[in-house]
């Protein structure tokens, strides 16, 4: 007993004669680091139209991120475009697999909407490709990248809201409210996404 309270003062006396030591074990500079880089994504976000769909889907990846404006919207197009590729595989299923019938405007919007979403696909990937190969802000070449993505992203969220204007004439049915209902959460991940890439295209040109 008498080993373990001299143990113990000797460990306090230690601390208290080191106060840089005593200031690194109170304090986790990595969990502070941690903390700075959520809360950069999270105001981030709060200039999108979906802060919480966006603080969600990227706050996890924050220590890659590491407060870089760049990296925050490369990464937000990137989640943006697995949402798509989701979303295109989803329609090409029904196209395959579903029975129209008679129903040759449901098959038609169907069809139509795969081709959209086909379409935001590849714009999206276009977005991804010229954010990985941005010059230094500021100059020329990067307001004229950062206009290719701004309007290959607004391309990508016209496209899907096209997906669902097909289907305008189309009796409500279970395929119907299917595409409704996931298309409006793809559209939210590519507005958050270009919502995104405007801020930083604002910054890197000022």
């Amino acid at each position: 007993m008498k080993t373990q309270l001299s143990l113990l003062f000797a460990t306090f006396l230690f601390l208290f004669l080191h106060p840089t030591l005593s200031s690194a074990v109170a304090t986790d500079p990595n969990g502070a680091t941690q903390t700075n880089n959520t809360d950069f994504i999270r105001t981030s976000c709060s200039a999108t139209l979906y802060p919480d769909i966006c603080f969600s889907s990227l706050s996890r990846y924050a220590n890659a991120v590491q407060q870089d404006p760049a990296r925050l919207a490369r990464l937000a197009i990137s989640v943006s475009l697995s949402k798509a590729r989701r979303m295109a595989a989803y329609v090409s299923n029904i196209t395959r697999e579903s029975d129209f019938g008679a129903d040759q405007r449901a098959s038609a919007a169907v069809h139509d909407c795969f081709s959209n979403m086909g379409d935001a696909v590849d714009e999206i990937t276009g977005s991804l490709k010229q954010m990985r190969q941005l010059v230094t802000p500021g100059s020329e070449s990067f307001r004229f990248q950062m206009g290719n993505i701004q309007t290959w992203m607004s391309a990508a969220l016209t496209d899907e809201e096209t997906c669902t204007d097909g289907f305008e004439g189309v009796e409500d049915g279970p395929i119907k409210a299917n595409v409704f209902d996931k298309i409006a959460k793809v559209k939210k991940y590519t507005s958050n996404a270009l919502a995104l890439v405007n801020s930083y295209a604002q910054k890197g040109t000022n």
